[in-house]
């Protein structure tokens, strides 16, 4: 039996010795894991896994290292530091195009800032059928089915886990405001929130200029 199942008291020193074996499982991890999740795995107080993790990504700061541990989306995940962008996108990608095209940025954007929405509200927003576009999303694990609209049915979608970690951020509260980042984005943000209160009617979606959830594939975007 453990000391912390026989009641005995665990130590803060003890959070020293957690670094080895938290490497271990964050290594092996394809996401992000919740302090709590890492805690549960090694049978310790969350406070003394909490304690080892900050004190792991200190060291990693301290000495340089090319990876950094860090707190996003809700869990701990190892990434390579910002300034070895260039060495790993040259080793990794080999001249493969791995980024999304300026379309799937442009319709990402528009989920992130007025989901949950359906596909003919994204089309109404950017003034073309984005249905290629939205499947390349869906396909990357950048967003995902959210349900339906309560009024219309429609299939409406929303930002992923994946989202937040590509972007460094931890939630949806941290997305930058439009106004200084965008041409003219003061009337573009004022036009989105008047989509956003629009009020949808059975059948049709009127934010969509009459466009069906499905649209057919005619003058589709390349994504």
């Amino acid at each position: 039996m453990s000391e912390q199942q026989e009641g005995q008291t665990v130590h803060p020193e003890l959070a020293g010795d957690l670094g080895g074996p938290l490497e271990a499982l964050l290594l092996m991890a394809d996401e992000p894991l919740s302090t709590l999740t890492l805690a549960q795995v090694l049978g310790v107080p969350t406070e003394l896994v909490q304690q080892a993790l900050e004190e792991l990504a200190d060291f990693y700061d301290r000495t340089g290292r090319g990876f950094e541990l860090r707190h996003l989306a809700g869990g701990w995940r190892y990434w390579t530091r910002e300034e070895h962008a260039d060495v790993i996108t040259r080793a990794v990608l080999q001249g493969q195009q791995a980024r999304l095209s300026q379309a799937a940025l442009e319709t990402l954007a528009v989920v992130a800032y007025l989901q949950p929405i359906s596909r003919a509200r994204m089309s109404a927003v950017r003034g073309v059928n984005v249905d290629g576009v939205v499947r390349t999303l869906v396909a990357r694990e950048m967003i995902e089915e959210a349900g339906q609209d309560p009024v219309t049915g429609a299939t409406v979608f929303r930002t992923t886990d994946t989202f937040l970690q590509r972007l460094g951020l931890q939630s949806l509260d941290q997305l930058p405001d439009l106004a200084p980042h965008l041409p003219d984005a003061s009337a573009l943000e004022a036009e989105l929130g008047q989509l956003a209160a629009v009020p949808r009617t059975s059948g049709t979606d009127p934010a969509a200029g009459q466009l069906p959830d499905d649209p057919t594939t005619e003058n589709q975007e390349q994504p």
